[in-house]
């Protein structure tokens, strides 16, 4: 699979045809987004309050769709430019996971459910609202923090509804009562952006260095791929200058990956950490990563879940996972299946058959 060398899906009991069509499907479904990316934010794609949601980190175009299907570690199938370097808006956040785990592997972060204060010493973490969190709430989208980030308040992402389910969309972008850290569920950018920071604080290093080193070299990743912060995210550390990178793209930055990277990655999730007989992440936090987040069945850590009732595919697998992002783009793992599928830029309610119809093409 390293080698990305294409195998007849017949192989490995797909039924070639079915898959085509499957693809076909994601094709003739584009995203509506904009391929002028900056054109889509200036025009308050995210619908956030002006001028507090400008953009203040690179932007590229993307292309038409792109992706690939794996099976059994094997590539059965891609379409699209899958070497093509394109945004990745909120899959960068199951990335920010990858290199936590890391941290707990070295035992630079020994306990993530102690607080963050406790080794991040910023003042990020002192206040009485935020001096309880800890790691695991900030991994859980429980954390509640309140603060200001590279300009961004917290609650410019209070009421944003990401699973259609909320009551309070209509209030998007305004201020609500904050509750106590781990017990409030909430999809927001600016504290994943904060998480961010605290893990590289308590590295000392940037993140795309730890995630370069510890896990996209060791899988064969190529020298493609970019991670990114904002304009005003750069810190001096010991004498260095060093940039805290996004765990999305609202404003701009974060991780710029090509499909066939992602892939090496969703294979690596599909391993359980493993990679060629060695334990890339430990498979003790491969599986915390898709551990329920008791306030929210369809989110463990940075990583979204397909629970049966509440997931975003329903009669797939309860046991398959993914990363997402704006687009839509996904890297859709089904250990039940041996499957890993990247797809970029379809349209997010058609998403669900498209990955339907790739599971129908699977004769055994």
């Amino acid at each position: 699979m390293q080698n990305f060398n294409l195998t007849d899906p017949e192989k490995a009991g797909v039924d070639g045809k079915l898959l085509s069509q499957a693809i076909d499907f994601a094709i003739k479904n584009e995203s509506i987004m904009d391929r002028n990316i900056g054109a889509a934010l200036e025009r308050g794609h995210f619908e956030e309050p002006w001028p507090i949601g400008k953009t203040i980190g690179p932007v590229k175009n993307r292309k038409a769709g792109s992706g690939l299907i794996l099976r059994q570690g094997q590539l059965l199938k891609t379409w699209g430019d899958v070497e093509f370097v394109d945004m990745t808006f909120s899959i960068s956040k199951s990335y920010i996971s990858l290199c936590m785990g890391i941290a707990v592997a070295d035992g630079i972060i020994p306990d993530i459910h102690a607080p963050i204060r406790n080794i991040v010493k910023d003042g990020g973490f002192e206040s009485e609202q935020n001096k309880d969190i800890t790691w695991a709430h900030m991994l859980q989208l429980t954390s509640e923090w309140e603060g200001t980030l590279w300009g961004k308040p917290d609650w410019i992402d209070h009421y944003r509804d990401v699973t259609g389910n909320s009551l309070h969309a209509d209030k998007r972008g305004s201020k609500r009562k904050l509750q106590p850290p781990g017990t409030y569920w909430e999809y927001n950018d600016v504290r994943v952006n904060r998480l961010s920071l605290a893990l590289m604080l308590a590295f000392d290093r940037p993140l795309p260095q730890i995630l370069k080193e510890r896990i996209m070299d060791p899988i064969g990743a190529t020298e493609t791929w970019e991670w990114h912060g904002y304009d005003n995210s750069w810190l001096d550390i010991k004498g260095e200058r060093i940039q805290s990178v996004s765990g999305g793209a609202h404003w701009g930055g974060g991780l710029w990956i090509s499909s066939l990277d992602h892939a090496r990655v969703g294979q690596l999730m599909l391993n359980k950490g493993w990679w060629n007989d060695r334990e890339i992440i430990p498979e003790k936090w491969v599986d915390a990563c898709l551990t329920p987040c008791p306030l929210s069945p369809v989110y463990g850590y940075l990583w979204w879940l397909n629970d049966a009732k509440n997931g975003m595919f329903p009669g797939t697998p309860s046991s398959a996972f993914y990363a997402m992002g704006v687009g839509t783009q996904i890297i859709y793992i089904d250990p039940e299946n041996e499957l890993v599928i990247v797809a970029r830029w379809i349209e997010k309610e058609q998403m669900p058959e498209f990955v339907r119809m790739v599971l129908a093409s699977i004769k055994n």
